[in-house]
C-alpha cells in the first residue's frame, strides 16, 4: 500500500453499519461465557475461529445468535461497545452509528435498561476519551413477525432518547421489507431515521420496497441494485447512500472475489458508496481493513478512495 493511501486512511471517517453484536471477538466470547457460566458448543479459541468459515448467511447467523447469548450484564455490554469504539479510533473513526438487535437480548431475558446501561457508558466515555461520537439504531429480526417487531417497539419507546434509528435485519430471502410496512410507518412518526438492509441476498425488488413502502433513507449493502438501471438512476437521483461491506459480502461469497465488487461501478454512477465493516470480528477486519482490501481488489485511485471517505461523512445521520 502507498503512502498516499495511507495518508488518506488516517483521515476521519464515519461508519454507518456496523452490528454491536458482530464486533464480539472470539477472545471476548470465550472468557465472558466463562463468566457467565454460558455453556457454548465451541470449547477453545481454535475451534471458534474454524466455526468462522461461513458458506452463506444462514451459516453466519446460527454462530451470531449463539455468540451473544454471553452478553449477560451491563458490563458485557460496556465491555462489547468500547473495545469495538477503541478500535475504530485506530481506524480514524470519529463517527459511528452502531446497529443493535434489541430482539435478541429481550428474548434471552435481557432487558432493554441493561442493554443500555453498558452500552451508554461505553459511548460516553469514548466521546470523551476517544473523540468518538456514537449514535445508536435499533435493527429489527425480519425472520420474526411484524407483530413481535411491533411489540419489542413499543418497549423500546421508553428509551427513545437512546437511539436516533431503526433498521432491518436478519435473514434477508423469504422476508420482504413490506412485512415491516407498519412498523415502519409508526418509527417515521416518532422521527426515527429509517434504513433497511436490502439486496444483499435478496433480489432488487426488495431494494424498490424498502425505498418505496419503508420509506428508508439509507440502503445497507444494496448489492442487488446492480441488475437494475432504473433503481440506480433513482437512487443516484434521490442522493440515497449505500452502506457497504465488502469483506462481509467476501465472506458470505455474496462477492466471492474483491475485484468483482460493484461499489466502482457504483461510484461511477453517481451513488453514494460508503465502506464499513459489517460484523468484523466475524469477517477478517475493522473498517479500514475493508478500505484496504477493497483497495486491493478494484485497485482503487486515490480520487476514489477520497469521494468513498467523503461519502461516509456526508451520510451520516447528524
Amino acid at each position: 500500500m502507498s503512502h498516499d493511501i495511507k495518508t488518506l486512511l488516517q483521515q476521519p471517517k464515519a461508519e454507518l453499519h456496523m452490528h454491536l453484536e458482530g464486533s464480539l471477538e472470539p477472545e471476548m466470547m470465550l472468557n465472558l461465557a466463562q463468566k457467565n457460566g454460558v455453556n457454548l458448543k465451541y470449547k477453545n479459541l481454535a475451534v471458534v475461529k474454524k466455526a468462522y468459515n461461513f458458506n452463506n448467511l444462514q451459516e453466519f447467523l446460527d454462530l451470531y445468535y449463539q455468540g451473544m447469548s454471553v452478553l449477560q450484564t451491563a458490563d458485557d455490554f460496556y465491555d462489547l461497545t468500547y473495545a469495538y469504539l477503541l478500535k475504530s479510533q485506530q481506524d480514524h473513526v470519529t463517527h459511528a452509528e452502531i446497529f443493535i438487535d434489541p430482539q435478541a437480548h429481550l428474548s434471552r431475558g435481557i432487558s432493554l435498561a441493561t442493554l443500555f446501561d453498558g452500552v451508554n457508558r461505553a459511548v460516553k466515555k469514548a466521546q470523551a476519551e476517544l473523540n468518538i461520537d456514537t449514535q445508536l439504531i435499533m435493527c429489527f429480526l425480519r425472520h420474526l413477525s411484524e407483530k413481535d417487531a411491533l411489540n419489542t417497539f413499543d418497549q423500546l419507546m421508553e428509551y427513545r432518547d437512546n437511539f436516533i434509528g431503526i433498521g432491518l435485519d436478519s435473514s434477508e430471502l423469504g422476508n420482504p421489507p413490506e412485512k415491516f410496512k407498519n412498523l415502519f410507518e409508526l418509527a417515521r412518526k416518532e422521527r426515527l431515521h429509517l434504513v433497511a438492509h436490502a439486496g444483499e441476498e435478496g433480489p432488487d425488488e426488495y431494494v424498490w420496497q424498502a425505498l418505496d413502502i419503508l420509506g428508508v433513507e439509507r440502503i445497507d449493502h444494496g448489492n442487488a441494485i446492480l441488475t437494475d438501471e432504473e433503481l440506480m438512476k433513482r437512487i443516484a437521483k434521490d442522493n440515497i447512500a449505500l452502506t457497504m461491506c465488502p469483506l462481509s459480502n467476501k465472506a458470505l461469497k455474496v462477492v466471492p472475489n474483491l475485484a468483482d465488487h460493484p461499489a466502482r461501478i457504483l461510484l461511477d454512477k453517481g451513488i453514494k458508496v460508503t465502506i464499513n465493516s459489517d460484523d468484523p470480528a466475524y469477517f477478517g477486519g475493522y473498517v479500514n481493513q475493508n478500505y484496504i482490501e477493497l483497495i486491493d481488489g478494484l485497485k482503487l485511485g486515490t480520487a476514489e478512495i477520497q469521494q468513498l471517505i467523503d461519502n461516509s461523512l456526508n451520510a451520516r445521520f447528524v
